[in-house]
């Protein structure tokens, strides 16, 4: 955790970009019943029945200091997608000397998915481009990935969508809005603020630790 919070810490370097990255499900909805016609000055209605029409992947990262994003919609989230994703972020930083990704720990996140879809060499050259950095266990909100999805999901994974593509074209012309208007993360939660607020687990660690809890 203090890994992550040092690293957020960090002022804006070009050459060393800061991103954070993961994976959510969407659920793909369809109608049984058509809504009511809309009506000025009346929320809109639907019935309560629905069809489920499967669900899919996406995928999406954030460089909380630029407002950057990139994200993609996919029927499954695999090695595969997972290779093809660092590729589009490599791309986007092609002067980067290393690019910090975080991320949590699943077992898709790691170099043998790139090793498992690319030549050796094409492989070798994408790993070296990143510098990977992972959220502890049960702390997904250590990731600011988790922020933007969050901003997603209200406004527009609140309601029916019943393809692929009609959510892969929602999804991405709201994330290029976002993109456009440079909406970044005030990352408030720092290392001072973990070891105070958190002091239990800090002193069962090491009791030591016990001088950092707020008086």
């Amino acid at each position: 955790m203090e890994t992550l919070l040092a690293l957020y810490k960090l002022p804006y370097d070009p050459n060393y970009p800061v991103i954070c990255y993961d994976e959510r499900p969407c659920f793909l909805i369809g109608e049984t019943v058509a809504p009511l016609v809309m009506q000025s000055g009346r929320v809109r209605r639907e019935h309560y029945a629905y069809e489920k029409m499967g669900s899919c992947a996406l995928l999406a990262m954030i460089e909380p200091l630029t407002g950057q994003r990139l994200a993609q919609v996919h029927p499954q989230r695999t090695k595969k997608e997972y290779s093809l994703f660092c590729q589009a972020v490599a791309a986007m930083y092609p002067n980067a000397i290393k690019i910090r990704m975080v991320q949590d720990n699943l077992n898709t996140h790691d170099t043998s998915a790139f090793y498992e879809n690319l030549p050796a060499d094409e492989a070798l050259a994408l790993a070296e481009r990143f510098e990977f950095y992972y959220t502890p266990k049960s702390a997904s909100w250590l990731n600011m990935i988790e922020i933007e999805f969050s901003a997603v999901s209200r406004q527009c994974l609140n309601r029916r969508i019943p393809t692929i593509e009609k959510l892969e074209q929602e999804i991405l012309a709201l994330v290029a809005e976002r993109t456009e208007q440079k909406i970044k993360i005030d990352w408030q939660f720092s290392i001072q603020t973990a070891r105070s607020k958190l002091n239990s687990h800090y002193v069962a660690v090491q009791s030591a630790n016990e001088k950092f809890k707020a008086t």
